[in-house]
């Protein structure tokens, strides 16, 4: 009998090492929640109704309200009786014979408000903790497209500049150096300035425009280190060409990388969402995001109401620690030195 020896691959081991690394595979399950979250939220099937007034305003949480606390004015069932009649209203001959025609009461009884609700209410009394779903919802989705295209954005440049050389890679460095030179959130101030109409696209369009520098400096010199090799020679003396020998001999080898610059850049986009929201540069009226969130718990922690604050900076705060563990972790599994 002769034995057959399969040779793991990079991803293979990679997963070998993130399974025996415990604080990994636990960062991985709450980023793997929130991402059903999100599902969860944008197919409908959560929080779709967090805007309903369910509450009274800023009712507290479940666990904080003081036992037996009276109810406050519009709390409570509303009256179904008939409105009492007013002498002096000029429609009131014609309402009731529209009532009698119709065969029913045109008042609408109020809708009855929860004094409270297990994680609070905010000011309009809508459901903190659905808010927060709908939030993360919006956060996550623009750190994951703005990582995405800034990743993008790095790699191809990172790979003309650093295949081609020359006049080409002084072209790109010459750019590079002009985005690196200004601050980074002076940058993102400015092109949301440029970009004055607010929304999640523009907010996606402002961080991946401004966030590619990092990814571009380190494809491009692992383009410079690959483009020398046995394998790319090869390619050449077959008669590939460049874009092939770039995206489809090289990038392969090197994806690695780009796969941790988005772990890494999701995190810092989505902070970067809650700072942009926060100054008013973020999503528009009718969107909520964990920075609308923040920026609305400003006022309301003045008045002692922190469950919104609470909510939103809790929130951000575990998948943030979640997602950048992870990426330490993947950026260890990923490196060829870790045995």
């Amino acid at each position: 009998m002769h034995a057959t020896y399969d040779s793991a691959g990079l991803w293979t081991l990679a997963w070998r090492r993130l399974r025996r690394d415990r604080i990994a595979m636990a960062a991985l399950a709450v980023v793997a929640a929130f991402l059903l979250l999100l599902a969860g939220s944008a197919s409908g099937l959560l929080a779709a109704d967090w805007e309903e007034e369910v509450a009274v305003s800023h009712a507290p949480p479940a666990f904080a309200a003081p036992a037996g606390a009276p109810a406050l004015p519009g709390q409570g069932a509303a009256s179904t009786g008939p409105a009492p009649a007013n002498a002096f209203d000029p429609l009131a001959e014609d309402l009731r014979e529209l009532r009698a025609r119709l065969g029913k009461a045109v008042a609408e009884p109020a809708r009855e408000r929860a004094p409270t609700l297990p994680f609070g209410a905010d000011k309009w009394g809508h459901d903190i903790i659905k808010k927060t779903i709908k939030g993360g919802e919006t956060s996550i989705v623009v750190g994951l497209a703005a990582a995405a295209l800034a990743v993008a954005l790095g790699t191809l440049f990172g790979a003309v500049s650093g295949y081609h050389g020359g006049l080409v890679d002084d072209l790109f460095n010459w750019f590079y150096n002009v985005f690196t030179a200004i601050p980074a959130i002076l940058m993102i101030l400015a092109v949301a300035a440029v970009l004055q109409q607010r929304g999640v696209l523009t907010i996606v369009l402002i961080l991946g425009l401004t966030g590619w520098t990092g990814p571009y400096r380190l494809i491009r010199a692992e383009y410079i280190r690959h483009k020398a090799r046995e394998y790319v020679m090869a390619a050449d003396a077959i008669g590939a060409s460049a874009w092939r020998k770039m995206f489809m001999h090289i990038f392969p080898n090197v994806s690695h990388v780009a796969l941790v610059q988005v772990s890494i850049l999701v995190v810092g986009f989505i902070k970067a969402e809650v700072i942009l929201s926060f100054l008013g540069f973020g999503v528009p009226v009718g969107v909520v995001s964990w920075g609308s969130m923040l920026n609305e718990a400003q006022s309301e922690l003045i008045l002692g109401k922190w469950w919104q604050l609470a909510a939103a900076a809790g929130a951000m705060a575990l998948l943030v620690t979640a997602f950048s563990l992870f990426a330490d972790a993947l950026r260890d599994a990923l490196d060829p030195k870790v045995k």
